[in-house]
């Protein structure tokens, strides 16, 4: 017998093909345009996502230069000085925390620590 196993990639043609002949029907015109106007997006999304990333990481890195003196201070116990060091030590885990206190819900929970044990300023 005969293996057709390798015949089954030719399917993916057959739908293109088919894809092309919607293209053409009038009745998908809008259709059309929305995929157009969709694509077209694209390069707005890229731009925003590269200055959304700037932007979370000019805060991480102000975020960990004006904790480092923190850390250091004895004032301020030492479970807190660990997790500022956790949360905020370096540009790598500063920048982890404000990536996830800026995409989900649990801000509160990166944020109070700082403003009620080190600097009420942390708030703003």
């Amino acid at each position: 017998g005969v293996n057709l196993n390798v015949l089954r990639p030719f399917r993916f043609l057959r739908l293109l093909r088919t894809l092309r002949i919607l293209r053409s029907v009038r009745l998908f015109s809008k259709l059309n345009m929305l995929v157009k106007t969709v694509a077209a997006s694209f390069m707005a999304l890229f731009w925003s996502i590269v200055l959304l990333t700037i932007v979370m990481l000019m805060g991480a890195l102000f975020l960990c230069q004006s904790l480092s003196g923190a850390l250091e201070d004895e004032a301020i116990t030492l479970d807190t000085r660990l997790w500022i060091f956790t949360m905020y030590g370096t540009s790598t885990r500063a920048f982890y925390s404000v990536f996830e206190l800026t995409f989900s819900g649990g801000w509160p929970n990166y944020a109070r620590t700082l403003v009620e044990e080190v600097n009420a300023a942390y708030s703003m």
